[in-house]
């Protein structure tokens, strides 16, 4: 009977070895936060129930282990919209697929390409690094952390891939890498040639939509009510999960994975994403979608990041508010600037009403903005 057995193990070669051994064995990997306080590393456990623990001080049995199916290969921890932890479980089969198109849509060589990885693992963006290694036989360099001078120094050793998300893209120089996914949240405006902006999430086994393209293999609809919510993007491919670990699959009827996230296809197929359908701002009765605006206001020089949510409004039941990160040497521009540029690019409704200065934004460990921690 195939076991999940969770790693608590830093990042590196350790960790690889791990990994390729329970897989050797038939078993499934849970990869532990190591950035958890204990009370939510216990809580992750006993939710998700594996059968042993394996640490830098050896393998423990935990009692209560819940066994996987034959062919499972990853349990994966999300907490999604709602804050409530679900273990997304990713088969052999799923993983390959994923591993494959993604190396297809960037032309990988093994012989000629190395990866770096160097986020976090517990994460999908980081840990799909290391499995696309294994499962290709590209060469991959696993880093502890994330640290800007380390990223630039395996570059100039001739390393070729690495997954960022937005913030470290903007805390390094990844000129020197072939093709640099990004990934974890909205991309920043103006990216550099060697970017790819890519779309996924847990469920999807990393990002399988690049540049607005789906991946071969990877099939794109947009909800229309009968199934999915209107305007509601739907993902359909091999790489998709099995289930969670709870048991239940999320897929509609046809295979298809409701993201929760809404956007739009273009005649010619190209998917523009708005943001997560739960974090839509009603104003007026008007809708506004946060990211849209943010794309607008990151333009102004004197904006360094910004992010938008809401307030409560007694005259629009919600208002839009921009908080601020200004650039250094300047100070936060005026409310009415920032609404002019607003309304003339996108609707009167979309500026903002308010805005906060702020030194930085809450962000999570794929990059994402924690909209519910601005207040």
């Amino acid at each position: 009977m195939a076991e999940l057995v969770a790693l608590d193990l830093p990042a590196g070669p350790g960790f690889v070895d791990a990994l390729r051994a329970v897989w050797d064995a038939g078993d499934a990997v849970l990869p532990v936060d190591r950035r958890l306080p204990r009370p939510a590393a216990e809580r992750l456990l006993d939710d998700l129930r594996p059968a042993a623990l394996v640490t830098a001080e050896g393998r423990t049995g935990l009692g209560g282990g819940r066994p996987v199916e034959p062919g499972d290969a990853l349990v994966v921890a999300t907490s999604g919209t709602t804050g409530e932890p679900k273990g997304v479980i990713h088969t052999h089969a799923s993983m390959t697929a994923s591993a494959v198109l993604t190396s297809a849509g960037l032309g990988v060589d093994p012989d000629r390409d190395r990866w770096v990885a160097c986020l976090p693992l517990a994460h999908i963006g980081g840990l799909s690094v290391v499995t696309r290694s294994l499962i290709t036989g590209t060469p991959c360099t696993v880093l502890e952390r994330f640290d800007p001078a380390a990223v630039e120094e395996e570059a100039r050793r001739g390393a070729t891939l690495v997954s960022l998300v937005a913030t470290a893209l903007g805390r390094c120089d990844a000129s020197g890498y072939r093709s640099v996914l990004l990934g974890g949240a909205a991309p920043p405006v103006g990216l550099p040639g060697n970017v790819v902006a890519t779309y996924g999430m847990t469920e999807t086994g990393s990002g399988c939509v690049y540049d607005g393209r789906p991946l071969d293999g990877v099939e794109l609809r947009m909800g229309d009510g009968d199934l999915g919510a209107p305007g509601e993007i739907l993902v359909r491919g091999p790489m998709l999960l099995r289930a969670y670990r709870d048991g239940s699959d999320p897929r509609l009827p046809g295979g298809w994975l409701a993201t929760g996230d809404g956007g739009h296809l273009g005649e010619d197929g190209t998917l523009v994403v708005y943001g997560r359908m739960a974090e839509v701002i009603v104003t007026g009765a008007e809708k506004v979608w946060p990211t849209q605006v943010e794309d607008v206001l990151a333009r102004h020089p004197g904006i360094a990041e910004v992010a938008v949510w809401k307030r409560p409004d007694p005259e629009w039941g919600e208002r839009v508010v921009a908080w601020v990160v200004p650039t250094a040497g300047c100070t936060v521009p005026g409310l009415g600037e920032l609404r002019e540029l607003v309304g003339a690019e996108l609707a009167r409704w979309a500026a903002p009403r308010e805005v906060v200065a702020v030194d930085s934004l809450p962000r999570s460990a794929g990059g994402k903005v924690h909209r519910s921690a601005l207040s």
